[in-house]
Formats: structure tokens, C-alpha cells, sequence
């Protein structure tokens, strides 16, 4: 398990601000975050390649917080693959072991072989990697990443840079070998697709502070903060205060399932959960509101929609089949449906 506690660490212009994170063995945990929230930031420190202001760090019970990185028997893998040039395939793979004494080099020659096997690199073994595929390289670093048996693997976007056939294979071979090898995997990533598919639990960085943890299905479905709803997709958010089974935002009341226990706070639903039609669809929890469509995005496969009623613009999606059966271009008045199921409150 790893287990960062209190850590904080201060650079010119950021800083990390006193996380707290538990990581438990074998899980395969996804950090989730945009740009420039810190998500590399931290695993470089587990890594020890950035020094920790203050806080610890643990790796199966040991504090790892002052080691050198070759100490620490974590892997890391970047999305830039960071391979040698100079070097082979296979001397690429094995450059790890050179921190190890020579009876731990021996005790891990035999993973290596089922590492190359496993990962299909034993017919590029003796090549130079100059001019490799994406796909293979990224094999390549995934091998070096493993080869010296870490306790801890560390992905930092490693299927970013790939295109859609090898991120799919990469990621098929990620949940394989994470499930017969039980070594923890933290993995950064924005790509919520991958995150769904691959992990078991998340955490969202926001700025150097950890926004929510849990597992990805509630955090997807349940957000606590409205940067956390934002993040994960719901395009919906507005302040609002309650009052019972109601919230009221903008001068506009909207059922509830069930009282919040709040008076003030913020609702939020998804764009996929905003029904738009031509007819009146009352009753069964639905919130209705007349209004009009103010604009549509085409986006291939289906169109972003903004319908305005009062002074709230909500944000839909329907399909392109959806669009033309109901026959809505702009500026068409229709029924913005919002049953009172889909509405969280934060």
C-alpha cells in the first residue's frame, strides 16, 4: 500500500497543499485532474524525483519520503516513453537492474523473460528503438517499468501520445497484466474512458488539493464540489437554495427526490438527463419549463443543445435523429423536461 500523509510541496508559483491519500495494495488507482493541477507533480514525489517540502510518504508500512529513487522500488513510466536511444530494445528493458546487487539481478532475470514474452517485444529485442512504432515503444517502457519488480507502478498519462488502436491495445494489456501481476498501479490521466475501464478508485486534484476520492462510479455519479461535478461532466450547475423538496435558483423552483438538510448550496445534473421536446410532460417528478432552443453544436454524432428558460440556460445532448424527428431548429420554443431523479445536490 502506499500512503502519503500531510505532504506538501512548494515550488515558485504552485505548490502541493497538505494531501492526504491512501492507496491500498494491488489497486489499480487513477488520479484525475486538468492541466497543471499538479497530477505529475505527485508522482514524481512518490517517485523521489521532487523533493517533499514537508509530510511522508510510505510504501508497505516503510517511509520512503527521504530515499533516493533507486531505494524506493517503484516503477514509472512517462507518456514520452523516455527510452534510451543508444540503447536496444532489450538493454532498454534491463537498464533498472543495474541498481540491484548481482544476486537480485539473477533472482529477476526470469520475470524479465516472461515480461518480454508477455508483452510480445522477443522479436525486437536486439534492435535499436529509432524506429519503432509508438505502440511498441510504449511496450518497451512498460517492461523497463517492471522489469526491477516494483511494489508500486507509476503511469503518468502513458496512453496519451498513442493513436486509438494502439491506446486500446496498451490498455487492454494494462488490465491484464495489472490482474495476474497484483502490483499497485497509480495512473494520471484525463481521459475519463480509460479511467472507468481501468480503475477501481479516484482521486480529483484541483490546484494542489485533492477535491474528492472514492470509487470512480460515485465519484462520476455523486460529486461533492462544483469543480467536481464540472470535471466529470455535468454540464449543469447552479447555486440555488432549499427550502423541503425544493430548490430554488434564479427566480426558478425545481423538484427534488428528497429534502437536501441544507438550505443553501448548488443542484447539478448531467446534459444526457435534460429531455427537450415539443409537448407538456408533467407529473412523475418531472420538472418542466417553457422556453427555447438558443443554440446547437454539431459534434458528429450528436448535437450540444442550449435551451434557455428565465434567466437559466441548460445544456442538453440529443442525437442527430432525435433533433430531426422533433424538428427543432433555433430559436424554437419547446418543454425543457428535468425529472427530479437526475438532480444532485452538492
Amino acid at each position: 500500500m502506499i500512503e502519503i500523509k500531510a505532504m506538501r510541496i512548494e515550488l515558485p508559483g504552485f505548490a502541493l497543499k497538505e494531501l492526504d491519500l491512501f492507496i491500498m495494495d494491488g489497486e489499480f488507482f487513477i488520479l484525475l485532474g486538468p492541466t497543471g493541477s499538479g497530477k505529475t507533480l505527485l508522482l514524481e514525489a512518490i517517485a523521489g524525483i521532487v523533493p517533499v517540502t514537508s509530510g511522508r510518504i510510505l510504501l508497505k508500512g516503510r517511509d520512503i519520503t527521504n530515499l533516493t529513487p533507486e531505494q524506493r522500488n517503484i516503477g514509472i513510466m512517462y507518456q514520452d516513453y523516455a527510452l534510451f536511444p543508444h540503447l536496444t530494445v532489450f538493454e532498454n528493458i534491463i537498464f533498472g537492474l543495474r541498481y540491484h546487487n548481482k544476486r537480485e539481478q539473477n533472482a529477476l532475470k526470469k520475470w524479465v523473460e516472461w515480461l518480454i514474452n508477455q508483452l510480445e517485444l522477443r522479436p525486437l529485442a536486439g534492435r535499436s528503438i529509432r524506429y519503432l512504432s509508438g505502440g511498441e515503444k510504449q511496450r518497451i517502457a512498460l517492461a523497463r517499468a517492471l522489469a526491477v519488480k516494483p511494489s508500486l507502478l507509476l503511469l503518468d498519462e502513458p496512453l496519451s501520445a498513442l493513436d486509438q488502436n494502439f491506446r486500446e491495445e496498451i490498455r487492454e494489456l494494462l488490465k491484464i497484466l495489472h490482474k495476474e501481476m497484483k502490483i499497485t498501479f497509480l495512473m494520471v490521466t484525463h481521459d475519463f474512458s480509460e479511467a472507468l475501464f481501468l480503475g477501481e478508485r479516484t482521486a480529483i486534484l484541483n490546484r494542489g488539493e485533492i477535491e474528492q476520492i472514492g470509487a470512480l462510479p460515485e465519484v462520476f455519479t455523486r460529486p461533492e464540489t462544483p469543480f467536481t461535478a464540472n470535471f466529470v461532466g455535468m454540464k449543469n450547475i447552479f447555486q440555488a437554495t432549499f427550502k423541503g423538496k425544493k430548490a430554488r435558483t434564479n427566480g426558478m423552483e425545481l423538484n427534488l427526490d428528497s429534502p437536501p438538510g441544507k438550505n443553501r448550496g448548488y443542484i447539478a445534473f448531467r446534459a444526457e438527463d435534460v429531455q427537450i421536446n415539443k409537448e407538456d410532460m408533467t407529473g412523475d417528478g418531472r420538472n418542466v419549463f417553457q422556453g427555447k432552443i438558443s443554440d446547437i453544436i454539431d459534434r458528429g454524432p450528436y448535437y450540444d443543445v442550449t435551451a434557455t428558460s428565465g434567466k437559466l440556460m441548460f445544456k442538453a445532448v440529443l442525437s442527430k435523429s432525435d433533433l430531426a424527428q422533433l424538428g427543432l431548429p433555433a430559436k424554437k420554443e419547446v418543454r425543457i423536461i428535468i425529472p427530479s431523479s437526475v438532480i444532485h445536490v452538492l
